[in-house]
């Protein structure tokens, strides 16, 4: 039989405690959870770590007082910050060792993600990409105040700062977002549009319409982990992406090229032999491809199998 933890951490999990009712703890755990993994995954960039946040969490949260939590989300989401601050600032010291490019872990969203166009930019590859070049705290701030949009005080219970202090941090975190952000919201079908263009490119090798699709200072970033063969650094530039690109696919065997929606955005799955080899999310300005981001290392791919529910 499963551990409570398990029950009420899991997706599928039994919420029911002895004499078959719902207890108010699991209850409101559970009611709250896809809230709590998406602050957890934006704050870590993984859903793995995301996942053992929501374990910490929850052996906290059991362990109240209910009669003393005036307010029981954001008293859930003040644990959850807490336990994904610390868990972020050993990650910081774990990817310092990681070998080749760092990139979040992708996840498989179901189409009304998109519709909510603040959530589905915030859990964007390339969003998460600037969200790590924030510190801690200022991260969590940003997440909190910008995609949330929880209050000054309650942030600063989360953070254990002044509400003075965060608004000061939330103001520098924005100044400094705002420098590297993507330049504008691309709509849904735009960039399914360039994807399509892409993904016949590819698998026509045709250079000249990759060339076509993507920006002159396009960038393609690969994460393999150590564990499968990727770009060790960055390629700059639409003639060296491009190359690389047309040359690829086609020297691959059994291989199957297949649009999917990952992490709010239109993106493609390459399957080599049924089994999935590469996540690949683009990023999209003006009707040109800007970003591409390669996962190749199977431990990030675990979540690529079902959908994950993420909610503000």
């Amino acid at each position: 039989m499963k551990s409570q933890r398990s029950e009420c951490t899991g997706d599928t999990a039994g919420r029911l405690s002895d004499g078959g009712r719902t207890d108010p703890a699991t209850e409101a755990f559970v009611a709250h959870r896809n809230l709590l993994f998406t602050v957890a995954y934006e704050m870590l960039g993984s859903a793995a770590d995301a996942e053992d946040v929501l374990q910490e969490t929850w052996l906290r949260w059991s362990g109240v007082d209910l009669g003393t939590v005036r307010d029981r989300r954001a008293y859930l989401v003040r644990i959850t910050t807490r336990q994904a601050l610390s868990r972020l600032r050993t990650l910081g010291r774990r990817r310092e060792s990681y070998v080749g490019s760092w990139l979040p872990e992708p996840l498989l969203t179901a189409p009304d993600v998109a519709e909510d166009v603040e959530l589905a930019d915030s859990v964007s590859m390339a969003m998460l990409l600037v969200l790590e070049t924030l510190t801690p705290t200022e991260r969590a701030v940003f997440v909190l105040r910008e995609v949330f949009d929880l209050e000054y005080d309650e942030i600063a219970d989360a953070v254990d700062k002044t509400s003075a202090a965060v608004r000061q941090i939330a103001h520098r975190a924005r100044s400094h977002v705002a420098a590297r952000r993507p330049r504008g919201v691309v709509s849904a079908a735009e960039t399914r549009d360039a994807l399509d263009a892409f993904q016949r490119a590819v698998e026509t090798g045709d250079l000249q319409r990759l060339l076509d699709i993507l920006a002159p200072d396009v960038v393609l970033l690969g994460d393999g982990g150590g564990v499968k063969q990727a770009v060790p650094r960055p390629i700059v530039g639409a003639d060296k992406v491009g190359r690389l690109l047309a040359s690829g696919l086609g020297r691959i065997t059994e291989a199957s090229l297949r649009p999917a929606q990952v992490n709010a955005c239109p993106a493609l799955i390459l399957r080599i032999s049924g089994e999935i080899d590469t996540v690949l999310t683009l990023r999209v300005d003006n009707g040109l491809i800007t970003g591409l981001y390669a996962v190749r290392n199977p431990g990030k791919l675990s979540h690529m199998h079902r959908e994950t529910t993420l909610r503000r």
